[in-house]
C-alpha cells in the first residue's frame, strides 16, 4: 500500500461542497477535508470515492504490522 496525503490549504479550496450526511460533521460543522490517493493491488480498474478519517491511515498501519496503539 502507498499513501499519499496532502494539505492544500486546510480544505477550504475544494470543488465540491463537503458532504452534509450523518457523520460528516459535529456541533462545528464539517471537518476540513484532505486530498489522498491509496494505491495498493486490489483489482484493476477499481476506484473507491469513499469518505474515510486520515486517522485510519493510523490504525491500518497499527493493525498491518501488530503494534501497540
Amino acid at each position: 500500500l502507498v499513501v499519499v496525503t496532502y494539505d492544500e490549504n486546510g480544505g477550504y479550496w475544494d470543488h465540491v461542497a463537503p458532504p452534509t450526511a450523518p457523520g460528516f460533521s459535529d456541533q462545528f460543522g464539517p471537518g476540513t477535508r484532505v486530498p489522498a490517493l491509496l494505491l495498493a493491488p486490489i483489482e484493476k480498474g477499481f476506484i473507491d470515492s469513499s469518505s474515510y478519517d486520515t486517522t485510519s491511515i493510523a490504525k491500518f498501519i497499527t493493525e498491518r504490522f501488530q503494534l501497540e496503539p
